[in-house]
C-alpha cells in the first residue's frame, strides 16, 4: 500500500481489521431504563460488512469497485483509526522504525 492504495488483497485484510477495531469499542446505552455497555456499530453504518463481501467478491469489476469504496472510507478515518488497523495487521513504515529495530532492513553492511 503506498499513497492510501490499496490492492484488492490488501483493501479486504484492511477492511476485515477496521471492521474488528471499530467493533471493538464501547459505549453506554440506556436500555429499558438501565445502563448497558453495546459494542460499537460505526461499522455497519460505515457499509463495512457490504465492502468486505463484494471485495471477496469473484468479479473483478465489482472487488476494484468494492477497493475504491474502501479507500474512500480509509481517507475519513483518523490518524489513530488507522494506526489501530495497522497495528492489529502487522503493518509498519519502515521510516519511523529505530535504527536497531531488525524489521528496517537498514543495517549497515559488515565487510568481513
Amino acid at each position: 500500500m503506498t499513497d492510501n492504495r490499496f490492492s484488492e488483497e490488501s483493501a479486504l485484510s484492511a477492511a476485515e481489521a477496521l471492521q474488528h477495531v471499530l467493533a471493538s469499542r464501547t459505549h453506554k446505552r440506556k436500555v429499558l431504563g438501565e445502563e448497558r455497555i453495546v459494542p460499537g456499530q460505526l461499522g455497519e453504518a460505515l457499509g463495512l460488512p457490504a465492502i468486505i463481501h463484494r471485495l471477496q467478491s469473484r468479479s473483478g469489476p465489482v472487488r476494484s469497485e468494492a477497493t475504491e469504496r474502501f479507500e474512500a472510507i480509509w481517507d475519513t478515518l483518523s490518524e489513530r483509526s488507522r494506526q489501530r488497523v495497522r497495528e492489529a495487521l502487522g503493518w509498519y513504515d519502515p521510516r519511523e522504525l529505530d535504527w536497531e529495530d531488525p524489521r528496517s532492513n537498514r543495517r549497515p553492511v559488515e565487510d568481513h
